[in-house]
């Protein structure tokens, strides 16, 4: 699986670590994701999303049902 939250889309971030002696390395920067279950009412079921620190926050902001209609209006399976 990639890295990429469920919600808002976060990706990894990619650069160059630059060392004492100024050696430049690759290095990339994760998001902050977490696997997170949720109870959706309307269908009686949970499901498990990945999402990041700020796709949590959205999610108690939105509610879960609001959150999961965009998902799938996107075309992901949820």
């Amino acid at each position: 699986m990639s890295a990429r939250c469920q919600v808002t889309g976060r990706e990894p971030g990619f650069g160059k670590q630059v060392s004492h002696s100024h050696v430049r390395t690759s290095r990339r920067w994760d998001p902050n994701l977490q696997r997170k279950r949720y109870f959706l009412p309307s269908e009686g079921r949970t499901v498990t999303l990945r999402v990041s620190a700020k796709g949590i926050k959205t999610i108690d902001r939105d509610g879960i049902e609001a959150v999961v209609a965009r998902i799938r209006a996107r075309g992901e399976k949820v």
